[in-house]
């Protein structure tokens, strides 16, 4: 079966949208990356807006998608941007331990739904310890070098791999970006598996 790679950085509301549905929508396995898209060639900052109201219209347009997709009504947390760098930390660990998957949903709940800021550690013990995972464990986890190196690895090599911003999905070689693009990512899973 072809197996996808899910890439995502939880400051990204995109890549929350993605997380949203990923499991729901692809044909088949996948594996979830942590990255930090602020590393990636061409990842969004969110601080580009070239105005107040740019960047109204950008909230708006994410409150209105995640509205069409049944979720929990969009908060934003303040700030916006955050710092991932801990919660990224976190997500490597837990992705180490067999938890990525239930880490990043719950921490990205805890910053889109529940409009708290993942740069604050209390917010990101909280979705650790809605996944069972011990604040203390956590924190040492965190705070590896082994585990910042490889998170920092495994962006580079996404970068390599033609991977520019989050959400992103690698099926067979081929990257597809964006929420909206989880069906034509499906549809390239169900290709490969034909032609094999």
């Amino acid at each position: 079966m072809t197996a996808a790679c899910f890439y995502f950085d939880l400051a990204s509301p995109l890549a929350y949208l993605a997380a949203e549905r990923v499991l729901g929508v692809l044909d088949g396995p996948a594996e979830w990356q942590p990255v930090l898209a602020r590393e990636l060639p061409g990842a969004e900052s969110f601080t580009a807006f070239r105005c107040e109201q740019e960047s109204a219209v950008f909230r708006s347009e994410l409150a209105r998608r995640a509205q069409e997709l049944g979720l929990q009504p969009l908060r934003w947390p303040d700030p916006f941007p955050f710092d991932s760098s801990l919660a990224m930390r976190v997500a490597t660990y837990a992705k180490s331990i067999g938890r990525v998957v239930p880490f990043a949903q719950a921490a990205y709940r805890q910053a889109f739904a529940g409009g708290r800021s993942l740069a604050d550690p209390d917010f990101v013990l909280i979705a650790a310890a809605a996944c069972e995972m011990h604040p203390a464990a956590v924190l040492r986890g965190a705070e590896l070098r082994s585990v910042a190196e490889q998170l920092d690895a495994c962006t580079a090599a996404a970068a390599a791999g033609g991977v520019t911003d989050v959400p992103a999905v690698l099926v067979a070689g081929r990257v597809f970006h964006g929420e909206r693009a989880l069906e034509e990512a499906r549809a390239h899973m169900h290709a490969e598996r034909v032609r094999r």
